[in-house]
């Protein structure tokens, strides 16, 4: 009897993996307790950007995972790419050892910066970000503020591009390589990525 409750309960966490629900009105995660930060400082993830952009996205705060400089996705500098992810996502967790590498080798040409969606659990956020190898920093959206605004995320992963001047451009994850990572880049954001980068 044991076993099937676990397999139901493993299928309905499946199920719902990637799907982007309703939020509870009452939703409070602090993504910013000591035990986080620590776990944010071994996996060495960088800090939230402190902005400086123009990009065309919605102007809401949202809490750096971690702890850290909280920040707007309207105040990131292009040429960047946000890469919408969550722990509990089974195509977020396949992709993020490829963006990882893509931080890794062009990250002085194109910066990568998370956001962490629908995720209350972020110590299970930073923990993957640390087997993935992930350093590029992540917001916060545990809560689904952005659900509140104009930014279709219909499922996880979801890239937005951002270009020189602000303008974005969105297109689905679920990348393996970072091969088709430097390709999404330099298709959506018009750039010719240095190979000698590395």
């Amino acid at each position: 009897m044991r076993a099937v409750l676990l397999a139901l309960l493993a299928t309905a966490v499946l199920l719902t993996g990637c799907d982007q629900g309703e939020t509870s009105s009452a939703c409070q995660v602090d993504v910013d307790t000591r035990e986080l930060r620590e776990l944010k400082a071994a996996a060495a993830i960088e800090d939230c950007p402190e902005g400086g952009g123009d990009a065309d996205l919605p102007d809401v705060e949202l809490a750096c995972l971690g702890g850290g400089t909280a920040g707007s996705l309207s105040e990131i500098e292009g040429p960047a790419i946000i890469n919408f992810w969550a722990s509990n996502c089974p195509p977020c967790v396949k992709e993020m050892p490829a963006l990882a590498a893509f931080h890794e080798q062009y990250g002085d040409q194109v910066a990568v910066v998370g956001v962490d969606y629908l995720e209350t659990y972020p110590g299970a956020a930073l923990e993957l970000a640390k087997r993935s190898g992930v350093t590029y920093p992540s917001f916060a959206d545990a809560c689904g503020d952005l659900q509140e605004t104009d930014l279709a995320i219909p499922g996880l992963p979801v890239f937005v591009f951002v270009r020189d001047d602000g303008s974005v451009e969105q297109s689905s994850g679920g990348v393996e390589t970072v091969a088709e990572i430097v390709e999404l880049a330099e298709d959506k954001l018009d750039v010719d990525l240095a190979r000698d980068s590395v």
